[in-house]
Order: structure tokens, then C-alpha cells, then sequence
């Protein structure tokens, strides 16, 4: 599995400890990644800080035009582009339940041109793309084919720094071998089943 051991839940610093053990709760697992990262306590704290910053703007104070789903689609694609398994699973499962869309995290994983999802996202993808692989590149053209999709700077900026900032993930993750749970795999793929009362 991993190159570097995971650190053990009990032996980690409150703080850590309480937002790992709530992440349990919500999902009803520990995805590895709050563990591979543990056993160097203050760049776990920086990471998720940013993490939570550029994925959950609103725990932060400040809204933004872009859904869940988009941003997960950001770091799926790229993700991909960047050859990170962790990555490609774990961030296309949110992406198929926050889109309720199936099959969207493979068709984005393997081609996001041909993928079922709207131009808007298209056009954001590109961009995401261009910053992943050829970020010297981007250009004016680039902010008004955004503008031309109801994108503002500040959205723009959104797109950039996730795409940056898990492009940092993604070679942690792939350097260090961090494997995706097995719960990942199967997140999204089927509706739940309705509860009758």
C-alpha cells in the first residue's frame, strides 16, 4: 500500500484527531488521505486549511458561482490528466454525487470533451487544462471565453488555484503510493434506495 506508514488515529493531536473523527461520522469512513497526511501534523493542518478554503469557500465567508460538482469535475480532470489514481477516485466519487450524474467522473477522467456535461463546464475545463499542462500559456483569450460563460475574475482565480493546489495533491498522493478506500469505488454509481416511511 502506502510508502510511508499512516498515522494512528489515537496517537494524533486533538485537533487533528477531531476533524478526522468527524469526517468518520459524515462518511461513515476515514478516506486515507487524513491519515497519510497526519503523520506531519502542521502540513496537514496547512493543507486542509487550503483544502477547505479553495473546496468550501463558503466555510470561509466568501461565495462563489462555482457548484460542488464543479469544482470536484476541476480535480478530476486534471487529477487525471496528472496520472493520480487517489485523486481520479476519491474526487470522482463526489463529483458523481454532487452532480447526480453516474457516469460523469469516468467520462471526465478518460475525455471531459466527449464528456456529458454542459458547455459552461467545458469551457471551464479547458481552462483548468491549460493551467494543469501549459499555465505559461494562459492569455487574455482565456478570461473572455470564461466572461462569456458568466465566469468573473474571482471565479477565474477559483478554477487556477484548485487546479494548482491539487496538482500539489496529486503528486503527494502518487509519490508516497496513497491507495484509494474501497468505498470510493462504488460512491455515486447507484441512486439509494428511497427510504418509505
Amino acid at each position: 500500500m502506502s510508502r510511508y506508514p499512516m498515522a494512528d488515529i489515537n496517537a494524533l493531536p486533538d485537533d487533528i484527531k477531531a476533524k478526522v473523527l468527524e469526517v468518520q461520522a459524515k462518511a461513515g469512513f476515514v478516506p486515507n488521505v487524513f491519515l497519510a497526511l497526519a503523520r506531519r501534523p502542521a502540513e496537514w493542518r496547512a493543507f486542509f486549511a487550503y483544502h477547505d478554503a479553495l473546496m468550501e469557500p463558503e466555510s470561509a465567508g466568501r461565495s462563489s458561482k462555482l457548484s460542488k460538482g464543479d469544482r470536484e469535475m476541476i480535480v478530476t480532470a486534471t487529477s487525471a490528466a496528472n496520472g493520480c489514481l487517489y485523486c481520479v477516485v476519491a474526487h470522482g466519487a463526489l463529483l458523481r454525487i454532487y452532480e447526480k450524474k453516474p457516469l460523469v467522473a469516468d467520462q471526465v477522467a478518460v475525455n471531459y470533451r466527449k464528456a456529458d456535461i454542459s458547455e459552461r463546464q467545458r469551457t471551464m475545463l479547458d481552462f483548468a487544462m491549460k493551467v494543469c499542462e501549459r499555465s505559461h500559456e494562459v492569455g487574455d483569450d482565456d478570461f473572455a471565453a470564461l466572461h462569456a460563460h458568466g465566469f468573473d475574475d474571482e471565479d477565474i482565480w477559483d478554477i487556477a488555484a484548485i487546479t494548482a493546489f491539487f496538482g500539489l495533491s496529486n503528486r503527494i498522493a502518487s509519490f508516497s503510493n496513497m491507495q484509494p478506500n474501497a468505498e470510493f469505488y462504488l460512491m455515486g454509481r447507484v441512486p439509494r434506495e428511497k427510504k418509505t416511511v
